[in-house]
């Protein structure tokens, strides 16, 4: 057989052969790995390029070998499941690199790592100052978790005792052009009503790149023209406007009126109007 037929055969065999135990062993081995997971991906690899390459002239003794590495990670990873101390052992423990604001030099050296270092990590998380901080840790797969000092902690709504409605993950119901059935379903929506709101958005299906419906339903779009200005969604605002108009309207005819009744009817009314919207405010001024 010519050398380039058996290394298109080799070539083809071994990819075959990586991908589907890679999908054994999961999407851990292409996201970040342990050290275990490392030396084994490294010593699969350098196994598939020598058989490939014809190095190892048995192919069949090089499939042994990635098939061997690739259930002894998967052993690995089933037993760091089932114990702790075994998983601690081939993942390591966290390493603290900042404790009550003070940076811990000596956990610092025993990982050899620098300031510097230390500092670039914590700019991965948006942190400048490492006075900052109150407390970091520097994870078995080398990323950094770092808590700010109350002080330096961004607003919730949560502090401000503010209520805010539930988030639902956006769907995607248009993607170059084309309706994504599916997903407009998942959104609870029909494709006529997806067809009206382009009409008020003035746009045809062709022009839309993507479009998405939101939480509240409203469906926003970009679309292939970007010096084209789309108008963005206006009837939660318009409805809240409506609502605090109608409140005030109601306030104006109790203090207008000379009729006791009616006046305590205006009255009544105004307050649960806006009972109402200051249930809905956190839903409609967004």
């Amino acid at each position: 057989m010519p050398n380039w037929i058996d290394l298109i055969i080799r070539s083809f065999v071994f990819f075959t052969l990586l991908f589907f135990m890679t999908k054994i062993l999961g999407k851990k081995q292409i996201s970040e790995l342990s050290l275990f997971e490392y030396v084994s991906g490294i010593t699969i690899g350098s196994i598939a390029g020598e058989a490939i390459t014809g190095l190892e002239k048995n192919m069949f003794q090089g499939m042994a070998a990635i098939i061997i590495f690739s259930l002894a990670t998967l052993l690995a990873d089933i037993l760091a499941l089932k114990s702790k101390s075994f998983r601690d052992f081939i993942d390591g423990r966290g390493t603290v690199f900042i404790k009550d604001g003070k940076v811990l030099e000596e956990n610092l050296k025993k990982e050899k790592y620098t300031i510097d270092e230390l500092s670039a990590l914590l700019r991965q998380k948006d942190i400048y100052r490492v006075a900052d901080v109150e407390f970091a840790v520097l994870e078995p797969r080398g990323t950094i978790s770092a808590l700010l000092k109350k002080e330096n902690r961004p607003l919730t709504p949560k502090d401000l005792q503010m209520k805010v409605p539930a988030e639902k993950e956006p769907q995607t119901v248009i993607m170059d052009g084309s309706i994504l059935d599916e997903a407009l379903r998942s959104a609870g929506k029909s494709k006529g009503w997806l067809e009206t709101e382009l009409e008020k958005l003035e746009l045809t299906l062709d022009n839309v790149f993507i479009g998405q419906v939101d939480s509240y339903g409203e469906l926003t779009v970009d679309i292939y023209d970007d010096k084209l200005q789309v108008p963005q969604p206006t009837q939660r605002p318009l409805l809240l406007a409506t609502l605090k108009k109608t409140q005030a309207d109601l306030e104006i005819f109790s203090l207008e009126t000379q009729n006791e009744k009616a006046k305590a009817m205006y009255e009544k009314n105004a307050k649960l109007v806006q009972e109402t919207i200051d249930k809905l405010t956190p839903y409609l001024s967004s």
